[in-house]
């Protein structure tokens, strides 16, 4: 049985892989010419990676890995929270999306809010986040988080010096609180070099489908790379605690930053198989005197292709 099981997953695995090669190849020659030009001069500035096949052959086994995880997750009714931060850039949009590609949002959800309105900065700083922490049975992942006080906010002036003290006073002990609350939370910092940030943001200016990618924000992180440095290092310093520690992911390579982040999250997870029910098609059931009505034309989206 077990044989046939796992046959019954390389099978899989390899229309999987078929399927995504394509995806892939026919993403990559939509993109307009000027988009392959970009790419190829950022190859050549960049050591070699992955190849495409490897790449997606060790994605989907960890795929597959994630949907294990995403049915323990629902079975037990654990609380999982994932932190992703990082300069812009990095890539954390990248693994999010590797992350959830093929799980159920009603169990895994991305949250990634926006600046704050004027009624939240009046707010205590962690308020506009806890409705968003994962009840039983969720897993949840914050694209940036809290972490944004101790990053963009102080490095941009948008909060005072004695408000950043105090938000590094309050955030290990709010982990704790999380943490005995039963959640696992896990923090991932995502980093990149000089040289590496500077490829892709002038990949995302010169990209017409990429440009939506850049904010002022982003564009200012440039000229203030060495303030950036100076608040993470007090931020790992000040909030790295045994409940709740900081994972870096070297990311200058996409793809090995994907796969080596997934694996890793997989792994701080004790996760098991969880025994499914066999799934068996029902018979539909026939009525003879049922007619399909005919509905207007007007209906139908058009069948341009």
């Amino acid at each position: 049985m077990t044989e046939k099981n796992d046959s019954d997953s390389m099978d899989w695995l390899e229309a999987e892989l078929a399927d995504t090669l394509d995806e892939d190849y026919e993403l990559e020659m939509s993109e307009p010419a000027l988009s392959l030009e970009i790419r190829r001069i950022y190859r050549e500035h960049h050591p070699p990676s992955m190849e495409r096949r490897d790449y997606f052959r060790n994605l989907l086994a960890l795929q597959s890995e994630l949907i294990k995880l995403q049915d323990w997750v629902s079975h037990t009714k654990a609380k999982i929270v994932v932190i992703f931060e990082g300069r812009d850039s990095a890539g954390k949009g990248g693994v999010i999306k590797r992350i959830t590609q093929r799980l159920n949002p009603r169990v895994c959800r991305v949250v990634a809010l926006p600046a704050p309105n004027d009624r939240e900065k009046t707010q205590w700083y962690f308020q506009r986040y806890v409705p968003h922490l994962p009840a039983g049975g969720e897993m949840v992942l914050f694209d940036r988080s809290w972490y944004n006080r101790a990053g963009v906010e102080r490095v941009m002036g948008f909060a005072t010096a004695d408000q950043v003290e105090e938000f590094l006073k309050d955030v290990p002990e709010f982990e704790r609180m999380l943490v005995r609350s039963g959640i696992l939370l896990i923090k991932y910092w995502f980093s990149i070099t000089d040289e590496e940030q500077q490829l892709r943001f002038m990949m995302r200016i010169h990209d017409p489908l990429k440009q939506w990618k850049l904010s002022p924000m982003d564009l200012q992180s440039r000229v203030r790379w060495e303030s950036y440095t100076k608040a993470k290092e007090e931020m790992f310093a000040r909030t790295n605690i045994p409940e709740a520690p900081w994972y870096i992911v070297e990311g200058n390579d996409k793809k090995r930053a994907r796969l080596n982040c997934i694996d890793h999250l997989l792994k701080q997870v004790p996760y098991t198989d969880v025994t499914h029910e066999e799934i068996s098609l029902p018979d539909r059931v026939f009525n003879p005197d049922y007619e399909r009505k005919v509905l207007p034309h007007e209906l139908y989206v058009p069948e341009k292709y």
